[in-house]
């Protein structure tokens, strides 16, 4: 501990007396310090046990004596050591009174005693304190290690809450709660996931305090990684402030959980390049060498059906492209993977992401998720446009190895529905179930409708028929004369004349089915219910 006017006044060398203040001995001293100046606030930090002979004050002024202490009271000094024999033989009895008035300690100090032996107390306690915090921290920093090396992370915070005399918790890239100790600490810390958040918007490293004497702990937050997206935090809970030797224990763990933060940084780099190709041997259709290559890795993966993810970062609304939804999305499906023990390939591509993961898995459920809550986050009126929201999607069906291709191209395909429609994600079975009609508003799709039906809609603008109208009832009765007819209320001659001025005016036979069929397409691209 740090000492005390209590230690000093206990101290047999100094013969210090105490004449004031006694109910507040207990308070710690920074540093001893000697000053005659009348007012040596300005010279002060707070903490100092101030040391006088009254050589320029007018001691014995009760009034100059009240203004004098509440002003060191003000100023932190936590307490006033006055020589008597000096200027005085005794403390005058003004000074008592100010001091006993303010509850701020007054200590005699006898002649005999020179200042210099007080200060040297002061510093040599000091110092020691700081020795046991310095020798107490190396004790932890090994203990820590050793648990690190030989229980992994979740070994690491048992000994650092044991040292702190807390709780301390880790949270993975995703800010979820992956170890906690003790046991019941992973509640506490699952309440403090938005506070993650914001500590990981902040470049590594970073910390933030959380709680106080109003909370039921004091929560140190740290940011871990050496890059800009922090990989990881940390969370230590106590019931106040760190003390030398609790900091050196959390500084210890913050460097240990840091390093297998990198290495798992530096395994992860290797697995990823081990999945780039396997990657491209199972689109290479060579399933056989991929899962050779895939090993224990991967293997697992390709034994049972996955999903193909293909996701981009597109230009934002000022016209600039952006990863950052990327890395949240990888962040959010390896978490997902990890917390269940799935294997999952991922292989970044510059401004695209390739995942390979279990069907029916965390991972898809956790890219399902994640994109429901974007689009949902970008419904809202008051949400601002933003160049990092943009971000699309396409989902596979669920395949195998042999149709790693197929499952591939089925991701690309959703993929750019979903960009076309605007969407975040877009499945490839919600393409196969439903109808192909919405495809038909892609602009060079209603471009080509345009110009294919513009000769109709100017020659029925001349108010010399409804041809565009007639094509239509004729084409949703596939062909057939008198029931078209009769939709129209005409005759069915006069339908087969407008059928051969539809002919005449395009230059294309009305026989021909793939003719029917681009001009249904056409009509439906340019309807106004589309």
């Amino acid at each position: 501990m740090p000492p005390t006017l209590a230690s000093l006044v206990h101290h047999s060398a100094l013969k210090l007396t105490v004449r004031a203040g006694e109910g507040r001995l207990d308070v710690p001293v920074r540093w001893a310090h000697v000053s005659e100046l009348a007012d040596p606030v300005p010279y002060m930090e707070g903490g100092e046990l101030l040391l006088i002979t009254a050589l320029k004050l007018d001691a014995e002024d009760p009034e100059a004596m009240r203004r004098y202490v509440r002003r060191l009271e003000g100023a932190g000094v936590v307490g006033l050591g006055f020589a008597v024999g000096v200027n005085y033989e005794e403390i005058p009895k003004a000074l008592v009174d100010a001091c006993e008035e303010a509850a701020l300690p007054l200590l005699e100090v006898p002649r005999r005693t020179p200042f210099l032996a007080i200060s040297k107390a002061v510093s040599a306690a000091i110092a020691a304190d700081q020795y046991r915090a310095v020798t107490a921290g190396f004790a932890a920093q090994r203990e820590l290690t050793k648990q690190a090396l030989n229980s992994g992370p979740e070994g690491l915070l048992t000994a650092l809450a044991a040292q702190v005399d807390g709780w301390a918790a880790l949270y993975d890239a995703s800010g979820t709660v992956v170890a906690a100790a003790p046991e019941w600490a992973g509640r506490r810390a699952a309440r403090l996931t938005a506070d993650v958040e914001r500590l990981r918007e902040r470049p590594a490293p970073a910390s933030s305090v959380v709680g106080g004497p109003e909370h039921e702990d004091r929560v140190e937050l740290h940011s871990l990684g050496t890059g800009r997206r922090p990989r990881a935090a940390l969370a230590v809970g106590t019931a106040a402030a760190l003390g030398t030797a609790e900091r050196y224990a959390v500084h210890s763990a913050i460097a240990l959980l840091t390093l297998t933060t990198e290495r798992s940084r530096s395994l992860h780099a290797a697995e990823q390049r081990i999945g780039t190709a396997v990657l491209r041997m199972l689109l290479a259709g060579e399933p056989d060498h991929a899962r050779a290559v895939a090993g224990d890795l991967y293997g697992g993966l390709l034994d049972a059906p996955f999903r193909m993810i293909v996701a981009e970062s597109v230009p934002g609304p000022r016209g600039a492209a952006t990863g950052d939804r990327l890395g949240t999305l990888t962040e959010t499906v390896e978490a997902a993977a990890a917390r269940s023990g799935e294997a999952l390939l991922v292989v970044p591509e510059g401004e695209r992401l390739v995942v390979l993961a279990a069907d029916g898995g965390a991972a898809v459920a956790a890219c399902v998720g994640w994109a429901a809550e974007l689009e949902a986050a970008r419904a809202l009126p008051e949400h601002p446009v933003a160049e990092d929201d943009e971000i699309v999607v396409g989902l596979s069906a669920p395949a195998g190895p042999i149709a790693a291709a197929a499952a591939y191209k089925q991701a690309e395909q959703s993929l750019s529905v979903a960009r076309r429609r605007g969407r975040v994600l877009v499945e490839h079975e919600q393409l196969a179930a439903g109808s192909v009609l919405p495809l038909l508003a892609d602009d060079a799709v209603k471009a080509f409708a345009d110009g294919l039906l513009r000769a109709l809609y100017e020659h029925d603008a001349t108010g010399r028929g409804d041809l565009v109208a007639s094509l239509r009832a004729w084409l949703s009765r596939h062909g057939q004369w008198d029931a078209a007819a009769a939709d129209l209320g005409v005759h069915r001659h006069t339908l087969r004349y407008r059928m051969r001025r539809v002919e005449e005016i395009l230059g294309r036979s009305l026989d021909d089915a793939d003719v029917r069929m681009e001009l249904w397409l056409a009509l439906k691209a340019t309807s106004s219910d589309q």
